[in-house]
């Protein structure tokens, strides 16, 4: 007798919680791109000589109002990046009806991510670090898995952890590791998701490299001429369709591919080898052809060499481009929290059936025919998002997000 195959195991997206600078929760984050507001201006809360003369993705809130909206004004060696990460992850449990006995199941997986971690406290990493100081309450926070433990210890996880740190697709992995732990049997349920708060670290760092504009980014643009940095955390609730039940879905996960172009540590290769892959692969462990596709969510920076390069792989990729755009317009570049943001955005379009343009653009890019969406549009068929997440070091990492039909 022939072995009947197992039916495949489906990840459904029951919760979303984001902070960032359109908006302290998910409502305002749309609101925010259906008005097509950009969060892009000058930073109130950062410290930074740039300050003066670069604009910031900035979150409006104050650590200090977080701590107080949060009840953590007691609690000790919450960094910014760790406040963030709490404000997301509970509007995203919340809005699953998670209960404190689902979150602390062996069943249950939390993976994060992060970049800059809790080095948002530079100068206070810099005391310790010199023993300039007599130590301070933060000597175990400045990791970039700091916050991650945080989440475990106020929500008591015992399932698999994990933190991933893979530059700007970091919390795309995050997404694609709790699906494939989910697909796999290993897990039933994984919170995901990714924070990064604004630091002198990220940007004397991204200022060396002269990638930084002095302008809201345009991504797309032929005259674009760099990225803003912004800070964010958003976390998505997964959940194996055996246990979702009559719970509100939002997508599912379908697809996702990951890739290394090992080219270069902060640029991607010219001939794209790394975002195609990881394109293709994700199309087709979706299980759908590129033709399906409705919309990409673009990485989309605004630097010179990662739009030429991304735009060039997409047209390799589909013989008709779908829409595209880049929400980074809209929020700067969240590192870490990129890939989860964006793919809650992907969600957006997907649930109410609209596009949110590309910002600021003035000039068509002349080496391409394909040109990103300008305006808002709604009512637009939205079935299958590809979403994009290209870090430095040349890891990319593609998403598809799927209508639940």
């Amino acid at each position: 007798m022939q072995k009947q195959r197992d039916k495949p195991v489906r990840v459904f997206v029951t919760g979303i919680g984001i902070i960032s600078a359109l908006g302290n929760n998910a409502e305002e984050n749309r609101n925010s791109l259906i008005n097509s507001q950009t969060g892009v201006g000058k930073a109130v809360h950062f410290e930074s000589r740039y300050v003066s003369f670069l604009p910031f993705g900035e979150i409006e809130l104050s650590n200090e109002t977080l701590k107080e909206t949060l009840n953590l004004k007691d609690a000790p060696g919450y960094t910014r990046t760790c406040l963030l990460a709490v404000k997301a992850f509970e509007e995203a449990v919340a809005d699953s009806k998670l209960t404190s006995l689902e979150l602390s199941s062996f069943d249950t997986a939390l993976i994060s991510a992060s970049t800059v971690g809790g080095m948002c406290l530079t100068d206070q990493l810099y005391e310790d670090a010199n023993r300039k100081s007599e130590g301070s309450e933060y000597l175990e926070a400045y990791g970039p898995g700091s916050h991650t433990l945080k989440l475990v210890e106020k929500y008591n996880i015992n399932g698999f952890t994990d933190t991933i740190n893979t530059a700007c697709s970091s919390s795309a992995n995050a997404i694609m590791l709790g699906a494939r732990l989910i697909k796999s049997g290993r897990a039933k349920r994984a919170i995901v998701g990714g924070v990064d708060a604004l630091a002198k670290y990220t940007v004397n760092g991204f200022n060396a490299l002269k990638i930084l504009s002095e302008n809201p980014c345009k991504p797309f643009d032929e005259n674009r001429d760099g990225l803003n940095l912004g800070e964010a955390a958003a976390y998505l609730v997964l959940e194996s369709e055996e246990i979702v039940r009559d719970k509100k879905v939002y997508a599912e996960i379908l697809g996702y591919g990951n890739s290394n172009d090992a080219h270069h540590p902060s640029a991607m290769s010219d001939d794209a080898v790394g975002a195609i892959r990881s394109m293709k692969e994700a199309i087709e462990t979706a299980g759908i052809t590129p033709e399906n596709i409705n919309y990409i969510n673009a990485h989309g920076t605004g630097t010179p060499n990662n739009d030429r390069v991304e735009l060039f792989g997409i047209s390799k990729i589909f013989d008709h481009v779908p829409p595209f755009s880049s929400t980074k317009s809209y929020t700067g570049h969240t590192l870490g929290a990129a890939g989860a943001v964006e793919a809650i955005f992907s969600i957006y379009s997907i649930n109410h059936s609209e596009l949110f343009p590309s910002l600021h653009i003035e000039t068509d890019m002349v080496d391409f025919k394909d040109f990103p969406v300008r305006a808002y549009r709604s009512g637009v068929e939205v079935n299958y998002v590809l979403s994009n997440s290209f870090g430095f070091g040349g890891n990319c990492t593609s998403l598809v997000l799927g209508k639940v039909l």
